[in-house]
């Protein structure tokens, strides 16, 4: 079975969430939770009127930008990235498995 596609997520640092240093509780629990991915900050994302968002890609997957984040997502953040890490190309049958996600929700980009 071939390598699944390196996983990056990116939170923006000019929102609140950004700002209160979320990245690193990220990238430590998806370290936890056996969830290979590499956690980065950028300036600006664009989802100001959602603010507090992050993105999930990987090459020839689907991408997701969720807004409206705050702390208490992070169960949620790490268990859809568990499941887009499995994923052959980022799509789910039932937006169930995005949990609270779905309601947070900005983009999905196709691949």
């Amino acid at each position: 079975m071939p390598e699944p596609a390196p996983l990056t997520v990116t939170i923006c640092t000019s929102c609140a969430l950004g700002r209160a240093g979320f990245a690193a509780p990220l990238a430590q629990a998806l370290a936890e939770a056996g969830v290979a991915a590499k956690v980065q900050t950028t300036d600006c994302m664009s989802g100001c009127a959602r603010a507090s968002t992050c993105a999930f890609r990987s090459a020839g997957k689907t991408a997701y930008l969720f807004g409206d984040l705050d702390e208490s997502d992070l169960a949620d953040l790490v268990n859809f990235a568990r499941s887009y890490a499995v994923s052959p190309d980022g799509t789910f049958a039932d937006a169930r498995i995005l949990g609270a996600l779905r309601l947070k929700a900005l983009a999905r980009i196709p691949g």
